[in-house]
């Protein structure tokens, strides 16, 4: 089984390293296989040094992240401090919060490396893309993980405490974290919808017309999504995360018509 590479290019003597591998030769699905485990080291070594990097600043992410219960406890005259019932359970959750911040950390490096797996697949004028690809990825993402981090989990976090102000708070370190990691990488990965859109359009999956017609159905599942991530069932926050998605789905929808113009143009001036 072989894979042909559409249009390869000449050979370029300065091209990069990287590329020149791949471009220009078919590639069997061994050579696929060895491509796709060598990106995949790569990714994982970015995010074991990214993973160093968040763990000796741990603590100072610790405390940016608990700053939106911190402020509402303090906001409601209680008692701002955590609980833990293990002796170790500080210690683990420094390490899970180290893994997670360092995987937003080592995004754009791993997210280069997936392009440049799937980029043998792509016409030599698709390659141009590989940075904004990089770029529009890793800031969703992590703009995804800031917006839930700002905008989401303070107004949630400040509806439950009041919701339950006949009762003493007694939240341990390790129920808040998987509360925090639960929806900052959720709303991290659903940020990451006009990337997909995108790819889907360069591989002509989807067209403008196509997102444009199924707009009613896209405010549905945006909402179903929106509802499901958060954190609180209470209409406020639902709107405060269904919006942007709403916004997202516009956006892809002019980023796949740019795909559609330019492929368009590249078609005429094939046949000039």
């Amino acid at each position: 089984m072989a894979t042909t590479i559409q249009n390869p290019p000449t050979k370029n003597p300065n091209q990069d390293p990287e590329e020149e591998h791949i471009d220009g030769k078919q590639m069997s699905f061994f050579e696929h296989l060895e491509e796709l485990r060598q990106r995949l080291i790569r990714s994982i070594l970015a995010i074991v040094i990214a993973f160093g990097i968040c763990f000796y600043f741990s603590d100072h992410i610790y405390a940016y992240l608990a700053k939106p219960l911190t402020d509402t406890l303090r906001s409601l005259h209680m008692s701002d401090k955590l609980v833990y019932t293990n002796p170790i359970d500080p210690f683990n959750l420094y390490i899970k919060l180290s893994a997670v911040a360092g995987l937003f950390l080592a995004s754009p490096y791993v997210l280069y490396q997936l392009w440049l797996f799937i980029s043998p697949g792509l016409y030599r004028h698709e390659k141009r893309y590989i940075w904004p690809f990089v770029l529009l990825t890793s800031g969703l993402f992590i703009g995804g993980g800031l917006f839930a981090h700002r905008m989401a989990l303070p107004p949630a976090l400040k509806f439950l405490v009041e919701f339950g102000h006949r009762f003493q708070p007694f939240i341990t370190i390790d129920q808040y974290w998987k509360l925090v990691t639960t929806i900052i990488v959720g709303v991290g990965l659903v940020f990451e919808l006009p990337v997909v859109i995108l790819i889907l359009s360069l591989f002509g999956i989807v067209t403008p017309r196509f997102l444009l017609r199924n707009v009613r159905y896209a405010v549905l599942v945006t909402a179903v999504i929106a509802a499901a991530i958060a954190p609180t069932p209470d209409l406020a926050t639902v709107f405060i995360l269904w919006v942007p998605m709403v916004g997202l789905y516009i956006l892809s929808i002019g980023l796949s018509w740019l795909v559609y113009l330019r492929k368009k143009r590249a078609r005429r001036h094939e046949q000039a």
